[in-house]
């Protein structure tokens, strides 16, 4: 059902999805959108994978190191402060290299994070290459 009237949220009374020893997040939604706080540990993997959502990476704390493309071929890390948008279906990955808190915005909702089918992120495996 679409949500037709605003909403007020607190992050602190948000649920907590831990997803792994190492991953967890909370999640806010609305009929386009997605909001995402994602804590990750330092060493954390997020496999490679890429979806139809096109996303914005905002870190509030710590860094994650990106691999963009196909192969991987473009390294980006991303600090506190800083901010990546990754298109729509590019492959992607990425490494914690400190404790992160990291807020990703989706459009639209990542459906894979709302049904808890997202296993490459439980499972520590490729995405793409499950999917061939």
């Amino acid at each position: 059902m679409a949500q037709t009237e605003a909403t007020w949220y607190r992050w602190d009374d948000m649920p907590k999805e831990v997803v792994t020893p190492q991953l967890s997040r909370r999640l806010i939604t609305c009929n386009r959108m997605m909001l995402a706080h994602v804590y990750l540990q330092k060493g954390t993997i997020v496999p490679r994978h890429s979806h139809e959502n096109e996303q914005i990476t905002y870190i509030l704390s710590g860094a994650l190191k990106f691999w963009i493309g196909d192969n991987g071929e473009r390294e980006v890390t991303v600090r506190a402060g800083e901010v990546l948008t990754i298109p729509s279906n590019v492959p992607h990955r990425a490494e914690a290299l400190e404790d992160t808190l990291d807020v990703d915005i989706f459009d639209p909702p990542r459906q894979d994070w709302l049904s808890k089918s997202d296993a490459y992120l439980v499972t520590g495996q490729d995405d793409l290459l499950r999917s061939r």
